[in-house]
């Protein structure tokens, strides 16, 4: 869903058109995208991760549900991408997401057979070549116990009995993927338990990090 902003916002101080906010589950990639859209105006493009009729069964019996519910998370976003590039908000001087579309490829592989796996690769191959990629990726890093507690705190029902191993599985799927990436930049930010909602000068040193120029390829940072 692209979200709307107050005309009150700043003038974004920044090098990139598109921005995309990455983590674990529960690391605040959502948050951190509205605190941006309020304070710089910029569009928003949020997953809409509670409208997959697949995800609270897959949280029961993952190897059975792990298929379909990967294959409507990838569409969606699909869809949801190229709706919102297809149409560009001229009032919107930049746009930030909350994910970024090979996330879809990395969840697929750490839960799918596989044969499943290939099958899905093939379509993500195709779909992947239809919109612009992310000019700036933003992956919130923090530990697993942490995300656990931030899991808790917000209280979503299908989450609750997920499992630190699962949470790690996927922050080591999403480390060795973003090692490889060498044509975008790539800012791996250690938060540990810092709270960028209520903290302003941590989320005034998030600004400040988004706003430095990088060049393509991972860094490792702390916040």
């Amino acid at each position: 869903m692209v979200q709307q902003t107050t005309n009150s916002a700043q003038a974004h101080p920044f090098f990139h058109d598109f921005i995309a906010i990455e983590g674990n589950i529960g690391a605040g990639k959502t948050t951190l995208c509205h605190q941006l859209a309020e304070k710089f105006g910029c569009a928003l493009v949020l997953e809409q991760f509670t409208d997959n009729p697949f995800l609270p069964p897959f949280y029961e019996q993952p190897e059975r549900y792990a298929f379909p519910v990967e294959l409507f998370f990838m569409t969606e976003r699909h869809k949801q991408l190229l709706e919102h590039f297809s149409q560009p908000d001229l009032f919107r001087s930049f746009t930030v997401a909350d994910y970024f579309f090979v996330k879809t490829l990395l969840f697929a592989k750490n839960n799918l057979s596989e044969e499943e796996f290939r099958l899905f690769q093939r379509l993500f191959g195709v779909l992947n070549a239809t919109f612009p990629k992310p000019d700036l990726l933003l992956y919130l890093h923090r530990p697993v116990e942490v995300l656990l507690k931030q899991i808790k705190k917000r209280g979503r029902n299908i989450e609750q009995n997920i499992s630190p191993v699962y949470l790690a599985e996927i922050q080591e799927a999403y480390l060795d993927y973003l090692k490889t990436e060498t044509e975008t930049p790539v800012l791996i930010l250690e938060l540990g338990d810092a709270d960028f909602q209520r903290d302003m000068g941590a989320f005034s040193a998030i600004t400040a990090v988004i706003a430095a120029e990088h060049p393509p390829g991972p860094q490792f940072l702390k916040l």
